[in-house]
């Protein structure tokens, strides 16, 4: 390419470049995504870096973006919040080692430090004699927004420092720079108790913590489960470290929570190149999201020494992973047919590359969500991938839009069996109402063999399909009949396979009622309810009788299920599934008494559980409860003996103050079993 054609290339680059930001930022209509926004960010940084005769004033590569906020006052940061260039692969980390090696003796020798690179907000934190005395973001890495009520709330932020009177002394004034985010488990604990109050879910695990840290009453902040990871000092007034390494370690030390799990130090180049590499495996195993790994030069004197160029700071530099978000066309919706009805809409892409896969098909949920987004056929949309979770359409980029777009409208009748589709007025999804639709037959016995259902192994979704398309089976029952001479001319059934089939089958007809039932796909009933169920009616005959009042009469059982419920049994085919379940001689009935209890302490109460626990899971303290003899319910009424509160509840505890619920927290639960720690 001619030294022409690099200048054009380099002033289109900086055109496109300033519109995004200014759709980004101004506009708040950003038509391309954050990954390819970099992609576009590193072309032009390397194009300066070979040619910085051809960098100027207005490049962005000589800006620091900014999240200032107009209504929340500002602070003045006592030294430069700086970002981080990026580095796509090995060459580009040899290629920052080879630059910064100019500046230094020759054959001078390096050790650097690798961290996460963290998918949240920064937070700048000043302590003075060892009390948090102010909290803000980094706005525009010299000035940013105070929010020192809202980090406050937060659990692993410190109060005082050091937290342990093992402690390093806190120096006169310490700052220091950490970042704010969801942890996995918690954004999905927080969408979880969303749906619970019938909320819209949050979608963007960063932007939900960057909205909830920047709330004027920080009531809100607290309601939200952020966690903060402290990672740098920005200052400070007395001794600290002179190395990244023994940074992190002292940080540890005064009681902020650091990156253990990830941080490295190496002082191999190509060992280190190994290990970012390798990470990007591992990357869904952590427990919050990254979008890769920083590497920093461990020296602190070295660091400053090395300077910065434009915005990014010399001494570090970023790996970042391949993008998770792109863009797409929307081709067409087809509808999906699940096991108990429920059409979920899919969404069929123009071929895409994200997360190592060419994806083509993407989940949109529910047609609420599609109408709420505006989302329409032929769209440019955002497309999602975060390692095994199945791709999600995230928005449509509005800004993009031709005219040509066509609305997406839910079906009234079911793709598969061409039967009428309903939806209840107060409830998101619209079903098919056919139960022997073959569609819902065939995703019922999908689910009905699966481990979580009846655990029948040896027969997934190609041998259930298989069985039903030779006529071997038509209904859960049939998987009871099946005999080897009839497997065995099948292709894939070979005899060793059939054999463990058969024991497996054997075996599920004892399984527990609370499975059976579960495993039927009743609209509604899953592992909890089921087992509610069994609680009360020890039978399936028993609650087959049974009346949409009489079930309205078990806490924690909504009015929906209770219908459900009621018109499964009422169905002539399910009646009849059930007789063919006592021909095969398959367990129907739950025998009582059979299950241990530890003591009877708690014997005749009922408990809620609202927000996370200090140390107890919620499935953990569920299982606690009824082990000595309690009942755990899902909602809060007059019958409720004790709401037990954990951190960030949800409204369940409103609606307990409400009612004069008697409140617990987990100490005041073992205290009353006698297990106080």
């Amino acid at each position: 390419m001619s030294r022409q054609d690099i200048a054009a290339r380099a002033e289109d680059l900086r055109r496109q470049l300033h519109e995004h930001i200014y759709r980004y930022y101004v506009l708040n209509a950003p038509v391309i995504t954050d990954g390819e926004y970099d992609a576009l960010f590193h072309e032009l940084a390397a194009i300066e870096a070979k040619h910085p005769e051809l960098q100027t004033p207005d490049s962005p590569t000589q800006r620091v973006s900014s999240d200032l906020q107009t209504d929340l006052p500002k602070v003045e940061h006592t030294a430069p919040i700086l970002s981080l260039g990026n580095a796509f692969g090995a060459d580009d980390v040899r290629g920052w080692r080879e630059r910064i090696g100019r500046l230094l003796p020759e054959n001078f020798a390096l050790d650097y430090v690798v961290e996460p690179k963290f998918d949240g907000l920064t937070v700048v934190l000043t302590y003075t004699d060892g009390l948090l005395t102010l909290g803000a973001t980094r706005g525009n890495g010299d000035i940013g927004d105070e929010i020192t009520p809202n980090v406050r709330t937060i659990h692993t932020v410190p109060l005082r420092i050091p937290v342990s009177p093992d402690g390093p002394p806190a120096p006169r004034r310490l700052v220091v720079r950490g970042e704010v985010l969801f942890l996995k488990q918690d954004f999905e604990e927080l969408n979880r108790r969303m749906a619970e109050e019938g909320q819209p879910l949050f979608v963007n695990a960063r932007n939900t913590a960057s909205g909830a840290l920047k709330q004027k009453d920080a009531r809100v902040t607290a309601s939200r489960p952020l966690t903060m990871y402290c990672y740098a000092i920005v200052d400070a007034d007395g001794n600290v470290p002179g190395t990244q390494w023994g940074t992190l370690d002292y940080l540890r030390r005064l009681g902020f929570l650091t990156a253990d799990g990830v941080i490295r130090q190496f002082d191999d180049l190509e060992a280190m190149i190994a290990y970012v590499e390798g990470f990007e495996d591992r990357r869904h195993d952590l427990p919050y999201e990254i979008d890769g790994l920083v590497i920093k030069v461990n020296d602190h004197v070295i660091y400053d020494d090395l300077g910065v160029v434009g915005k990014d700071p010399r001494g570090a530099i970023a790996f970042k992973f391949p993008a998770e978000e792109v863009s797409t066309t929307l081709l067409d919706v087809v509808a999906n047919v699940g096991r108990t009805g429920v059409l979920t809409p899919t969404a069929v892409l123009e071929p895409v590359f994200v997360s190592g896969v060419t994806v083509r098909q993407a989940s949109l949920h529910n047609y609420d969500l599609i109408e709420e987004k505006d989302i329409r056929i032929g769209d440019t949309v955002i497309v999602k991938r975060s390692g095994e979770v199945i791709p999600y359409v995230v928005g449509p980029v509005i800004a993009a839009r031709t005219g040509d777009e066509r609305t997406i409208q839910p079906p009234e009748t079911c793709p598969a069996c061409d039967s009428p589709v309903e939806r209840d007025e107060d409830e998101v999804a619209y079903y098919c109402t056919n139960p022997a639709c073959p569609e819902r037959v065939a995703r019922n016995i999908e689910y009905f063999v699966s481990r979580g259902a009846m655990d029948i192994e040896g027969l997934g979704e190609r041998g259930v399909r298989l069985l039903l398309s030779e006529g071997l089976i038509h209904d859960e029952a049939d998987l009871f009949t099946l005999a080897a001479e009839t497997l065995l001319p099948l292709e894939g059934f070979a005899e060793k396979k059939v054999q463990n089939l058969l024991t497996s089958v054997q075996a599920a007809k004892e399984r527990p009622l609370a499975r059976l039932l579960g495993a039927l796909g009743i609209r509604g009933v899953g592992t909890t309810v089921a087992g509610m169920l069994v609680q009360q009616y020890h039978t399936l005959d028993a609650l087959a009788t049974a009346t949409v009042e009489d079930l309205e009469a078990i806490e924690g059982l909504g009015p929906h299920t209770a219908d459900a419920v009621v018109e499964w049994f009422a169905t002539p085919r399910n009646r009849a599934l059930i007789d063919k379940f006592r021909a095969a001689g398959v367990r129907l009935a739950e025998e009582l008494g059979t299950e241990k209890t530890a003591s009877n302490a708690l014997a005749g109460l009922t408990f809620v559980l609202t927000g996370m626990l200090p140390t107890l899971q919620r499935n953990e303290a569920k299982a606690l409860i009824e082990k000595h003899g309690g009942k755990v319910t899902g909602s809060v009424s007059r019958k409720t003996s004790y709401v037990i509160v954990g951190e960030a509840p949800g409204s369940k505890l409103a609606k307990a103050q409400q009612l004069g619920v008697s409140l617990l927290d987990e100490d005041g639960l073992l205290a009353m079993i006698g297990d106080t720690p």
